[in-house]
């Protein structure tokens, strides 16, 4: 199965201009941890729950101020409408990420998330793999 199938392509972005606080107020309405971020239609990078705390709050930084561009993440892997699902399985386990972008031509098209491919019952193997792998610590833990 292809991630055109299994995407979301309905997907709420921010630009890097935004505040943190908008990027967390999305966050917070649609019940997710990423927002892909994007110039026009292009998709130059995301920002995570994780990234808000550790590279603002947890800096003692204004969130009504801070800028998304200044804590997202900028290089992001992503997946292509026509990859395999199992590709994508791969992809993510090997990046140790939940979501992945959906891009064509450098335009975000939509997302597909671990449970998007754990719904078809045919990648509930690689979703459970992704999973697992994307849970382990990149680090031994102390």
């Amino acid at each position: 199965m292809k991630l055109r199938e299994l995407m979301t392509s309905d997907v709420q972005t921010c630009s890097p201009q935004d505040t943190v606080v908008q990027a967390a107020q999305i966050m917070r309405n649609i019940d997710v941890g990423i927002v892909p971020v994007v110039e026009g239609d292009k998709l130059v990078g995301v920002v995570t729950d994780r990234d808000i705390v550790l590279n603002v709050v947890a800096k003692g930084q204004d969130v009504n101020t801070a800028r998304v561009k200044n804590c997202m993440t900028s290089s992001v892997v992503t997946g292509t409408p026509d990859m395999d699902a199992h590709r994508a399985a791969d992809l993510m386990a090997e990046h140790q990420i939940r979501r992945l972008p959906v891009v064509e031509n450098g335009r975000l098209v939509g997302i597909v998330a671990i449970g998007d491919l754990a719904t078809v019952s045919i990648h509930e193997n690689e979703a459970g793999y992704a999973l697992s792998e994307i849970s382990e610590p990149s680090q031994p833990q102390h």
